[in-house]
């Protein structure tokens, strides 16, 4: 089972600033959620899917959709 997946602006510019294989390395993992290492964030709303170096955060707006609200690197992406 899939989920639609709306980006946000920031993820959007994320994603268009990393090379193509990185792109779609991510865009695939988001495909196959649920599927994934994908962990309840502690502390605050939403949840995390780890791609290599690489942290997705999203939730999830209803049963078919998710909501991608940002990406970036693993140490960094918990800052903001």
């Amino acid at each position: 089972m899939g989920y639609n997946a709306k980006y946000s602006r920031s993820a959007e510019k994320y994603l268009d600033s990393q090379t193509k294989t990185v792109r779609s390395r991510i865009m695939d993992a988001v495909d196959d959620l649920p599927e994934g290492n994908v962990k309840k964030l502690n502390g605050r709303e939403g949840y995390r899917l780890t791609v290599g170096g690489f942290r997705v955060l999203f939730d999830y707006i209803d049963s078919s959709t998710i909501d991608i609200i940002t990406i970036g690197p693993r140490g960094d992406i918990y800052k903001k």
